[in-house]
């Protein structure tokens, strides 16, 4: 049996300026884009919570419902420099560790105990070394796969650490939420609330078949997980499956030859970033985000992959022809590369793309 801890570094943006500057502590702090910029939340601090301030919620929105919140812009500077102090720590424990993004990881130590319980301890004393260590407080599951650790790392928070056994695997999930659970999305839960599905038990109760009928293979991934199963292994090489890039406007856009120039502009950094990752990918996309918020996608398959900014940036104004752009107003762009190649397999094939 695995022993899996999930760490999620608590309100980690807003935690390191509360840190960085005491002023702030105990005061509600949104790390965020400018209003007038159409910012948006990136973090917030609990104290911020409290008024029903949430990540991704408009920052205009957030300081209309706590106009005393203090808005800071992001220094990712530092906040990276937390994530490697941090990150020493679990590789101080073991070399499966699996970051999911800047503030959070799984880390498998099944060969540092023999049970459920010492990986919890173990988890606690990670937990203290890092507060130790960088002044920010972590929250931390601890359970026998990565869907469980995962659940019950959101469970206690802040600080806090929660363990799901064999034993009470069912007991804990049975009463949770169907949004509550990891892999579940906004729009499949809507689905199964609308069947009367509302939480764990009902979920369980849903054979395998119906489950599939109604969401393909992710219905044999919900049967499994209200169950307690998940067999992914704690991968410690991360491997995109698509590289983007996107901006918000400032103000609406119906100049199709400002989009155009965007795309181009956002294309060379994306072909800057493949080219840093050893990704190279066949099949160009963009999202366009209209200003009543809808989001329209395109995407299209090359004849041969794109390795150049110029390449995706062809094919991303070629794909704006396909959308109302120009007709409707657009408040966010941007444009990425999917379908990924290999170097050895890109080698014998012709790279330009002159469509």
């Amino acid at each position: 049996m695995r022993k899996i801890i999930h760490i999620d570094m608590d309100a980690f943006f807003a935690s390191v300026e509360q840190r960085d500057r005491p002023e702030l502590r105990g005061a509600p702090v949104l790390v965020g884009g400018a209003p007038q910029r159409r910012g948006v939340v990136s973090t917030c601090s609990y104290e911020a919570r409290k008024y029903g301030i949430h990540s991704a919620m408009p920052t205009r929105t957030a300081l209309r419902l706590c106009p005393q919140a203090v808005l800071i812009e992001p220094d990712f500077r530092r906040y990276t420099a937390a994530s490697r102090l941090i990150r020493e720590e679990f590789f101080a424990l073991t070399d499966l560790v699996e970051p999911v993004s800047i503030d959070e990881a799984y880390l498998d130590i099944s060969n540092c105990c023999s049970t459920l319980e010492e990986a919890a301890e173990i988890a606690r004393k990670l937990q203290a070394r890092i507060y130790e260590k960088c002044q920010l407080t972590a929250s931390a599951g601890v359970s026998y796969n990565k869907f469980l650790a995962k659940c019950a790392s959101d469970f206690r928070k802040p600080a806090g650490l929660t363990l799901i056994t064999p034993e009470t695997v069912q007991d804990f999930l049975d009463p949770f939420p169907v949004e509550k659970f990891h892999g579940i999305g906004k729009v499949s839960a809507k689905k199964l609330r609308s069947i009367n599905i509302k939480c764990g038990s009902d979920l369980r109760k849903l054979p395998l078949e119906t489950l599939k009928n109604i969401f393909g293979k992710a219905g044999v991934f919900y049967y499994g997980i209200v169950r307690g199963v998940d067999d992914r292994p704690v991968e410690t090489e991360y491997d995109p499956k698509s590289i983007s890039r996107e901006v918000t406007l400032y103000e609406d856009c119906t100049d199709v030859r400002k989009l155009r120039i965007l795309l181009k502009t956002l294309a060379r950094r994306v072909a800057r970033r493949a080219e840093n990752s050893g990704f190279v990918g066949q099949s160009v996309f963009i999202k366009l985000k209209y200003d009543d918020f809808q989001t329209v996608t395109r995407s299209v398959l090359l004849d041969a992959p794109c390795v150049t900014g110029t390449d995706i940036g062809n094919a991303a104004v070629q794909l704006l022809q396909k959308t109302e752009a120009g007709k409707r107003p657009v408040r966010l762009i941007g444009v990425g590369i999917s379908h990924r190649y290999t170097p050895a397999e890109t080698e014998q094939l012709n790279l330009p793309f002159n469509k």
